[in-house]
């Protein structure tokens, strides 16, 4: 019988895909488990496994589409099997398996939930393979860490907690930004072009039209306050000079985006104000440092992955977890949850030599911090007993953007202060 593959959903609140790429031609054999087709969901590109053995009989998607959750992408049976009477006699079904080939290989399939019922519960995301084994153990779900794609519970999950029971670690709610009813969020307005104006067309890529729009809705949502510092990282060069080496020895690559996110997750926890969100009913505090770092993906736009709790990383650690997101994005191997629940981001503009800059908020949080390229200035250097000298230092400017409705000009500055004391001071 054919089998439609239905839109995976691949994390709460996610209700649409792009169809990137269709790795199967209409008329190839498609192998149970077998990669069939690329979706993008958060700017993340992931391979999505068919169900079932069989033949790719239709694409319902071409590539570059948008495609609803639950609705059908496309169709695997039997070669020569008519599809005629598909929808009326076959029940629809969503594959929640996993859409990547590196992760469980656990076939998943459920009834398609009703979009508009879903819960987001744990138990609204559970293979029948779990349900069983939970079942048999006697397990709540709600007692187990998920580890899968938009934190979904696997078999191995499920392992893991019977050789080791404990609560789960508490996660941080997802607070989205919802416009208000009479302030709807603005639409991506392009220009009109004349007929008879010289040019060439440009298509957008569903990356960037996410962009865009998200971009647009930050500059709606946010009042946004611009305040700078410069900052002499000459301390922070020298400990890297002398520890690089002894960094590399364990296959880390000891970068000055390590420094920066330590030093900023040393800072916030000095003022929590800075790791929230702005709510109809106050502002939230989270008690994670989640901190993203935007990282350039050539003409292909940017990705921000990010790194979970932060404040309990060491350097080494900081350092090693950047270069694992950074080269999984830059390969498009990041997974969904990856790049999901940020609290605060971090982005380097100075790489392509800006000394400062005034970066747009990744809502709903409430600020964002930009380091512009170090170059070497003449500065005035007073000692402690008071007398004055110029010397050369390396020295970067710092720029932090931040939401006013939350953050005063006062609170702003002391936190950016902090970073910069943290920078100049380490030991």
């Amino acid at each position: 019988m054919a089998t439609k593959l239905l839109a995976p959903r691949t994390g709460e609140g996610v209700e649409e895909l792009t169809v990137t790429n269709w790795l199967k031609a209409v008329g190839d054999h498609v192998d149970e488990m077998e990669s069939v087709v690329e979706i993008e969901t958060d700017k993340v590109v992931t391979e999505y496994p068919s169900p079932v053995a069989g033949t790719l009989l239709r694409i319902d998607v071409p590539i570059g589409s948008i495609v609803k959750v639950g609705d059908s992408m496309g169709i695997i049976g039997e070669a020569g099997e008519s599809l005629d009477n598909l929808d009326a006699n076959q029940p629809q079904t969503e594959s929640k398996t996993e859409p990547s080939k590196a992760q469980s290989t656990e076939t998943k399939i459920e009834e398609k939930p009703k979009v508009a019922q879903a819960s987001g519960k744990k138990s609204d995301f559970l293979s029948p393979l779990v349900r069983k084994m939970l079942a048999e153990h006697k397990l709540d779900a709600a007692n187990i860490s998920g580890t899968g794609l938009g934190g979904r519970i696997t078999k191995q999950d499920v392992e893991a907690y019977l050789k080791n029971p404990q609560p789960p670690s508490s996660k941080m709610p997802q607070i989205q930004p919802t416009p208000s009813q009479s302030h709807p969020a603005p639409a991506v307005v392009g220009a009109t072009i004349s007929a008879d104006m010289p040019g060439t067309l440009i298509p957008h890529t569903p990356t960037r039209r996410q962009i865009a729009a998200h971009m647009v809705n930050s500059v709606a949502t946010s009042p946004s306050v611009l305040t700078v510092m410069e900052v002499d990282m000459s301390r922070v060069l020298a400990h890297r000079k002398a520890n690089k080496a002894k960094f590399a020895q364990d296959g880390v690559n000891l970068t000055l985006t390590a420094y920066f996110t330590f030093a900023i997750t040393q800072a916030i926890a000095d003022h929590r104000i800075v790791n929230a969100s702005w709510t109809d009913e106050g502002i939230f505090t989270y008690n994670d440092v989640n901190l993203g770092m935007a990282v350039a993906m050539g003409s292909g736009g940017l990705i921000v992955p990010v790194i979970h709790q932060a404040q309990n990383l060491s350097l080494k650690g900081m350092a090693a977890k950047i270069n694992d997101l950074a080269d999984r994005a830059r390969n498009k191997k990041l997974k969904p949850e990856e790049v999901r629940g940020g609290t605060f981001t971090l982005t380097n503009h100075g790489t392509g030599g800006s000394l400062f800059a005034m970066p747009i908020i990744n809502q709903p949080q409430l600020g964002i911090l930009g380091t512009g390229t170090m170059q070497k200035r003449a500065v005035v250097i007073t000692d402690e007993n008071g007398n004055d000298s110029i010397a050369i230092r390396p020295m970067v400017y710092l720029s932090y953007v931040f939401d006013h409705r939350a953050i005063d000009g006062e609170s702003g500055d002391n936190f950016l202060m902090s970073v910069k004391k943290i920078l100049e001071n380490w030991e």
